[in-house]
């Protein structure tokens, strides 16, 4: 049986995990509703070695740091690995394709993006295949949840774009890497078509029968430093690589495919009809 060790049993990882026990692997965990404390040191190795595949979810510390390979790395030779990173790692291309053969922004600096990079790189030295990830959308956290919560926004910047990926989509790609003979290196999992964050606002509220927000400038929106930053990149990532050699195609290769299908599974008379949908969006 192959099992797998997760760290940080987050978001993207609990839709993996799903996905591979569905498949008959067992997994373990730690954070979120994984049963080992990430500081128990000696379960943690214990189960490392019982493990055949691991995978890491846990971003870069507040140290600069990778917390998984500064306190287990010892403890991963000869396994198969695996490393959810961000698309960050590209900064900011003034909205030009990048693919996996780009150079990683900062490298070797000292700021955030320069940290992730940095973690992105070791994990890559040991032989991980590295997942790298641009927007994260799917159940329960979407643009359709900030429009019913009245937090979207439409921001007037032409020309601004940005790729993204379903939730479901990562754990597809994932799981297709873990299980095949997918060569170590980094990958790209992102959707088919980048563009504004516009564009899925207005898409948004034509599903859920509700006006836009008006257009504002970045001042006027008052955003958070988090969510400010979120505009100053400008790129469109490119997926040619996982597709070719991971047999990998997105379920949802569009924002209109993926909103459309959330928008299915959370509307009250999907909700009512069908129980096991309404629990797992709940999650």
């Amino acid at each position: 049986m192959s099992r797998l060790f997760i760290f940080g049993l987050g978001y993207s990882a609990s839709r993996i995990a799903a996905r591979l026990e569905a498949r008959g692997w067992e997994v373990v965990s730690t954070g979120g509703e994984g049963t080992i404390s990430f500081d128990d040191s000696g379960t943690v190795r214990m189960a490392l070695a019982d493990a055949s595949h691991v995978l890491s979810s846990v971003p870069p510390g507040g140290e600069g740091t990778d917390p998984v390979l500064e306190t287990y790395g010892d403890a991963l030779a000869d396994k198969r690995l695996g490393y959810l990173s961000s698309t960050g790692v590209y900064g900011d291309t003034g909205g030009a394709w990048v693919d996996e053969s780009a150079a990683l922004v900062g490298f070797g600096g000292t700021g955030r993006r320069s940290v992730r990079s940095q973690c992105d790189a070791e994990w890559l030295a040991l032989g991980a295949r590295v997942f790298r990830l641009p927007g994260i959308y799917g159940p329960g956290r979407s643009i359709l949840d900030r429009v019913r919560e009245g937090r979207a926004h439409r921001i007037d910047l032409p020309g601004q774009v940005f790729s993204r990926v379903h939730v479901d989509d990562i754990a597809a790609g994932v799981v297709a890497a873990l299980e095949t003979s997918a060569p170590p290196g980094a990958y790209n999992l992102s959707d088919d078509f980048p563009c504004s964050q516009n564009l899925l606002v207005e898409e948004a509220c034509g599903l859920l029968g509700v006006e836009p927000p008006p257009l504002q400038s970045l001042d006027e929106a008052q955003l958070s430093p988090m969510a400010r930053g979120f505009y100053a990149e400008n790129r469109r990532v490119a997926n040619a690589k996982a597709k070719r050699m991971l047999g990998w195609r997105p379920a949802y290769p569009d924002y209109v495919t993926g909103l459309r299908a959330l928008n299915a599974i959370t509307s009250p008379a999907s909700a009512s009809t069908d129980p096991a949908i309404a629990s797992a969006d709940q999650r």
